[in-house]
């Protein structure tokens, strides 16, 4: 499977475990709750809310437009301590972090090293 399709594969499973929680939010949070500063909108929303407005449509637009999508991801540190007792979705937000951590294009033929002559 081509690695955008993995990461698709990931928010989809996302919203799985979140819809089995019962989570899933049929309508988004009051407007002005999108404009906070705070990483997460820790302030003006909570954190499934963060994850189902802010942060799965982002990375779905990422993906439909084929642009580059984050490195260095880890949001599963922040949800085991929000929401410590959700098991299925915990598990598969470790699987989107660990996706987005690996180099999805790692060169097939990488330079070998200079050799200097003195």
């Amino acid at each position: 499977m081509e690695f955008h399709q993995q990461v698709r594969q990931r928010l989809f499973d996302v919203e799985q475990a979140m819809r089995a929680l019962s989570i899933w939010q049929p309508l988004p949070p009051a407007r002005d709750a999108f404009d906070s500063p705070e990483p997460f909108c820790i302030d003006t929303m909570r954190p499934e809310q963060w994850l189902q407005w802010i942060l799965l449509p982002r990375m779905h637009a990422l993906l439909d437009q084929r642009a580059a999508l984050p490195r260095r991801f880890a949001i599963t540190p922040y949800f085991e301590e929000a929401l410590p007792h959700a098991t299925r979705l915990l598990g598969a937000l470790q699987r989107l972090d660990d996706l987005l951590n690996i180099d999805p294009d790692p060169d097939p033929h990488p330079k070998a090293p200079e050799i200097q002559h003195d």
